[in-house]
């Protein structure tokens, strides 16, 4: 379909992404951009997922351009989860694990009481082969759980341990980007989470979070956490065997555990993974895409790749759990 200048594919129920590619050269890209935040702003509370194809953002400066006329502005990364290299103002990497490593589907953020509303991402270059980005409907993600396992984690919540070993997945400073621990302290205390210097100098930090949150605009209740990344049965065997032979349970660099602290089964676990593997789309991506996501309806991943993959990304409009004041029902 044409419209307002661009091509428009529309990805049918249950298929990712919306396709929006520019109908002819002669399109001023910057200006159709700012006119059409409005609809623009309407098509992702409706699909979740708007992926611009051929608006040529094969650059930190174009992609800086594109994004200050999609967002009011542009988040920093705060309590990191993974490893991201800076590229610009408030705009980063996508996460920096090796090209092997499957980055399991999730909602940027989720394992905090404050996240993202929106991310962007930007393909500069794609991977020889592999890399895509995988997508999934939150809300068909929400009611593949079963309802057991949803009221477990509902009633409890889930509590996330990390403990930050030196030489091992990523340091204090890094994901509080600060050397001071007067710094990392404050931001403890104000955001919840509690945290306690070990002897050797190092840190380890608990923070209880929702399971499930509402979308504030759509009104869906949603799964929005990451017990399933963040638990070490997520690792691969022999790396969890590793893991279990150097640290008591207490002492492993991330785990994840119901609210009040008790263990979650493994087997919740994995029906969780499977909800979202069930529920997975994937496109490839060519040079230049830019992808829009709602980050509450929309989760995503990385497959492996082969070759030199970049993809850019930023995050916009600050949401928080705090704000939600309701009793969250039973499924």
């Amino acid at each position: 379909m044409k419209s307002r200048g661009v091509e428009i594919v529309s990805p049918g129920p249950n298929h990712l992404p919306l396709v929006v590619s520019l109908a002819s050269d002669s399109t001023d890209v910057a200006e159709w951009r700012a006119r059409n935040r409005d609809w623009i702003d309407a098509e992702l509370l409706k699909v979740g997922a708007i992926l611009f194809r051929g608006f040529a953002v094969q650059s930190v400066e174009r992609f800086d351009e594109f994004t200050t006329t999609v967002f009011d502005e542009r988040l920093s990364y705060d309590y990191r989860s993974t490893p991201r290299t800076v590229v610009g103002r408030n705009i980063y990497t996508a996460t920096d694990y090796p090209p092997p490593v499957t980055i399991p589907l999730h909602n940027e953020e989720a394992y905090q009481r404050d996240w993202p509303m929106k991310l962007v991402f930007c393909c500069i270059r794609p991977a020889t082969s592999g890399g895509q980005t995988p997508l999934a409907l939150t809300r068909n993600v929400t009611r593949k759980i079963p309802h057991d396992v949803a009221d477990r984690f509902r009633d409890k919540g889930v509590l996330y341990v990390r403990n930050y070993h030196d030489h091992l997945d990523i340091p204090w400073s890094t994901v509080f980007q600060t050397e001071d621990k007067a710094k990392v302290e404050a931001y403890c205390l104000s955001h919840g989470i509690e945290f306690e210097w070990k002897p050797d100098g190092n840190l380890r930090t608990r923070q209880r979070a929702q399971s499930m949150a509402r979308h504030p605009k759509t009104g869906d209740l949603l799964w929005f956490n990451q017990a399933h990344l963040f638990h070490i049965s997520g690792l691969e065997e022999q790396t969890r065997e590793a893991m279990g032979n150097l640290f008591a349970n207490e002492d492993l660099p991330r785990n994840a555990y119901f609210g009040d602290g008790s263990p979650i089964p493994v087997e919740d676990l994995e029906q969780i993974r499977l909800a979202f593997d069930t529920e997975t789309a994937a496109f490839d991506w060519e040079p230049g895409d830019v992808l829009l996501l709602d980050n509450m309806l929309i989760s995503h991943g990385r497959k492996p790749y082969r070759g030199e993959r970049k993809v850019l990304a930023a995050m916009s409009e600050p949401y928080s759990s705090h704000r939600e004041t309701e009793v969250v029902p039973a499924l």
